[in-house]
């Protein structure tokens, strides 16, 4: 690996606390560009500290930036907070996640800044 870069995959974790239960969140991927779904902003995963109840995926939408040809701008590394992973999971909780239940991933796609649309949901 001479005169090579390694990368270095970014890894941010916390912990907060909602309704009295202790959760714990990392960021699990970056913005990017699938064939599937094509392109898609970071992905965090929230689950209760203990370990043994239902784990909530935030899907947070791509940042709508553009270059000056049009394309999509992809962002190395978006800039977000406490704060925001807690908004996500009281939407998360408003839509249906009960964090104290038991069973898969439950997946909760965040709404753009501004969207008054409901989220969009996918167990």
């Amino acid at each position: 690996m001479h005169g090579q870069k390694k990368r270095r995959k970014r890894t941010l974790d916390g912990l907060i606390e909602m309704n009295g239960m202790k959760l714990v969140w990392r960021l699990i991927s970056e913005p990017q560009f699938t064939s599937e779904d094509g392109y898609r902003g970071i992905c965090i995963s929230v689950v209760a500290k203990d370990g043994r109840h239902r784990e909530l995926e935030l899907q947070f939408p791509m940042p709508d930036k553009t270059t000056g040809n049009t394309m999509p701008q992809l962002p190395q590394r978006p800039k977000f907070s406490e704060k925001d992973v807690e908004a996500g999971v009281i939407d998360a909780i408003a839509s249906g996640w009960d964090p104290e239940s038991r069973g898969k991933v439950y997946r909760h796609e965040m709404r753009a800044v501004g969207d008054e649309k409901s989220s969009k949901l996918s167990e």
